[in-house]
């Protein structure tokens, strides 16, 4: 399911980077809580909570969303 995947990026994205929930809602402008949610799986992200995120780890929207298994943003850009 794409919301475990999701959940489960996020996780392991925030955790590899040792910040706390709580910072990282501060840094997209959300509530605790509203962050946490995006972790368990019980709530999805907007697109442009989305787009913030993997901005802000540096990966595609589709490496969070499971489409893909390589995190770096440049191994799936396509040329223009």
């Amino acid at each position: 399911c794409i919301m475990q995947i999701l959940a489960k990026r996020l996780k392991e994205l925030r955790e590899e980077r040792r910040i706390y929930q709580r910072e990282l809602a501060e840094i997209l402008g959300m509530s605790f809580r509203g962050y946490q949610n995006y972790e368990t799986g019980q709530s999805e992200p907007k697109l442009a909570t989305l787009i913030v995120l993997a901005d802000y780890y540096q990966v595609s929207i589709d490496y969070l969303a499971g489409r893909t298994d390589a995190p770096d943003f440049q191994a799936v850009k396509t040329e223009e």
